[in-house]
């Protein structure tokens, strides 16, 4: 008997949308726990770490996303075929980590000057830096990030890009074709989207 899954995050896409867009891809069913900030001090005494997400099975639980990502990915069979892709994988989706974090200031940013001044450095700088050169490796790749096949680098990459679009107002590959192609393939896969069509409405 397959194990029921328990994923405890707060309600927003932001860095666990992409555990949900490898658990819907396998068809694997399991509870999307999510809570409110007004409740967080009272749960996170129970947390591994003081943290979120927080992924339970059986009477095993853990923290850390891109840790979790990796399991479902090796379970759904989107990882390589041998430690050298993996290696190839595992760089792609710690960089766009890297792109994703450059955002986190902004995003919890309060004064609406320095917000605004912070938000003109990413879409004009930062976000651009790491778009421009994830466009010409698609290409390379015959349409995806990595091993020139669907890894999930390839959802991690625009399950991200659901949660930074709407945070920066903009969408952000615009002007990156082979991104587009790889974003609508992926979120036409059968269990991602049937995903979207029910997940709740979150700002990011």
């Amino acid at each position: 008997m397959a194990p029921m899954y328990k994923l405890t995050y707060f309600n927003v896409m932001a860095r666990v949308e992409p555990i949900r867009f490898l658990l819907s891809y396998g068809n694997i069913e399991f509870e999307d726990i999510r809570i409110a900030q007004e409740n967080w001090s009272k749960i996170r005494p129970s947390t591994p770490f003081g943290k979120l997400p927080v992924f339970e099975f059986d009477d095993f639980k853990t923290n850390q996303s891109l840790a979790i990502c990796r399991y479902v990915a090796k379970r759904v069979e989107l990882v390589g075929s041998n430690d050298i892709e993996n290696l190839e994988i595992d760089a792609v989706v710690d960089t766009v980590s890297d792109m994703r974090a450059k955002t986190f200031v902004y995003t919890h940013e309060r004064d609406s000057t320095k917000k605004e001044n912070l938000k003109k450095a990413l879409l004009e700088e930062t976000l651009p830096y790491y778009l421009e050169r994830f466009e010409p490796l698609a290409k390379s790749k015959g349409g995806y990030l990595a091993v020139g096949k669907l890894t999930w680098a390839d959802i991690y990459f625009v399950a991200t890009l659901e949660s930074l679009c709407p945070s920066m107002g903009k969408n952000l590959i615009e002007n990156c074709p082979t991104l587009q192609n790889l974003q609508k393939r992926i979120l036409n896969l059968p269990g991602i989207k049937e995903w979207i069509a029910k997940r709740p409405v979150t700002a990011e």
